[in-house]
């Protein structure tokens, strides 16, 4: 049997004021696989989020996390971002005084554990730019200081492109962005996978817009902490027919 790329068994997560918000989450993601996971505000989308990346915000108190088969759980974020887990963030923080193109060197030194030259990464930086419609000038700009919100996530999928890690979790990309840039968000993701068919990739939403362009290999849907029903994208569509009601 094949070892999935990343896993959660029987995860349960709770804030720091104690109240349990992931309850059992069960999750198997293989290699080369995109899933996405669906549910409404207050289900435990961007906390399931915060404890795949290792956020001290919560605590896990059962269950694991695991990643090629071994238990990540108690893994810190630099940890688990060096193995090769990646997270786009929702709501991206500014860094002022770090420019984009030195962010992503220092980002993907350290995930290589070798010092990169600019020059070195510079082609693919301005590549993948033009593939995900960023002016060229944002590489020498602070990063995400200044930049409206579809340049913030045009900017996280470029460094999913740039830092090539193994599995991705991308927290509601989506959220505020246009048709326009939806489509340059999504061309960009689909992109990505067809370079790296290994890459595994959680795809948090809202909306089943996102899925029609990037055709995810199997849909979840979270309700209360817990993934109640799984499928593939004609789920998307039941759900954006029916409502949340369906499985209350």
């Amino acid at each position: 049997m094949t070892t999935p790329l990343f896993e959660t068994d029987n995860l349960h997560a709770e804030a720091d004021d104690g109240t349990e918000i992931l309850k059992g989450l069960t999750l198997s993601v293989n290699a080369g696989e995109i899933h996405a996971l669906m549910g409404p505000n207050g289900s435990g989308k961007s906390t399931l989020a915060s404890v795949l990346l290792g956020s001290p915000e919560y605590r896990v108190t059962a269950g694991r996390v695991l990643f090629k088969g071994e238990d990540i759980t108690d893994w810190s974020p630099d940890v688990r971002s060096k193995a090769g887990v990646f997270m786009a963030f929702q709501y991206p923080q500014e860094i002022p005084g770090v420019s984009v193109t030195n962010f992503l060197r220092q980002a993907l030194s350290a995930r290589r554990g070798e010092q990169l030259s600019v020059l070195d990464l510079r082609m693919s930086i301005l590549r993948w730019m033009d593939k995900l419609d960023i002016d060229p000038s944002f590489a020498s700009r602070h990063l995400n200081e200044g930049f409206s919100g579809g340049e913030k996530k045009r900017n996280e999928v470029l460094q999913l492109a740039i830092l090539e890690p193994e599995f991705a979790v991308l927290d509601e990309t989506d959220s505020g962005l246009d048709v326009d840039a939806l489509k340059v968000v999504s061309n960009g993701l689909r992109e990505i996978a067809a370079d790296r068919p290994e890459l595994g990739c959680l795809v948090i939403t809202h909306f089943q817009r996102l899925l029609g362009y990037l055709k995810p290999d199997i849909v979840h849907i979270l309700l209360d902490g817990k993934i109640v029903d799984s499928g593939d994208l004609s789920l998307a569509e039941q759900l954006d027919r029916e409502g949340y009601e369906a499985w209350r």
